[in-house]
């Protein structure tokens, strides 16, 4: 086993397509120490809809999500759409954003967060972490870009990698939060669908 051969300083899980995967997932992680109160911390990534908003997953495996996966995690990372169908919430507003973190919290995790970057509200993008008592703001200036395919995967990698070092979740939700806003920056048309957002943004710069 890995985690006991080499180490696991965290990890995080992103699309899981079955009832099946996901429960020996869950199972796996808790059995070698992984998830909430665990020493490895477990960022979970509910890839449960597609960017946009349609549903990845049949009734039974978003069950799995919601009852077997999202209470082991540490942190909750849906996107907007993912929120509607785990939770029945549409955020819409500031209010509708935090019953949908506390709606995600209640069901197990330990901290939740709900992403602000695909509620163009606001000149900012503000993404919001609640641990079921206060709730904190992380916000950024709205990159204007169609080129934004894969950034929530990259925030919860952003945010496992900073785990892995040690770091507080709400340091490592800011880090992967400014992390993922360069990314959206350096971002790049590729096909003629959304172009990706670029983890080697310092590489592209240099």
């Amino acid at each position: 086993c890995v985690v006991d051969d080499i180490g696991v300083g965290a990890a995080k899980t992103g699309m899981l397509a079955s009832t099946a995967i996901i429960e020996a997932v869950a199972a796996v992680c808790t059995e070698v120490g992984i998830g909430r109160d665990q020493p490895v911390p477990l960022v979970v990534d509910p890839v449960c809809a597609s960017m946009h908003g349609d549903p990845l997953l049949h009734a039974e495996a978003l069950d799995a999500v919601r009852n077997t996966l999202i209470p082991i995690a540490t942190v909750v990372t849906p996107n907007l759409d993912e929120i509607r169908l785990i939770t029945g919430i549409e955020v819409v507003d500031d209010a509708t954003a935090r019953r949908a973190a506390e709606a995600l919290h209640a069901l197990g995790a330990k901290w939740s967060i709900v992403k602000g970057g695909h509620l163009r509200t606001s000149a900012s993008s503000t993404d919001l972490l609640f641990d079921g008592d206060t709730f904190l703001e992380f916000s950024s200036p709205r990159i204007d870009t169609g080129n934004d395919h894969g950034g929530g995967d990259t925030l919860a990698a952003a945010i496992a990698s900073a785990l892995a070092h040690g770091w507080s979740v709400p340091d490592a939700v800011a880090f992967g939060k400014e992390w993922v806003t360069k990314c959206l920056e350096a971002s790049y048309d590729l096909g003629a669908g959304h172009g990706p957002v670029s983890p080697l943004w310092r590489l592209r710069r240099s």
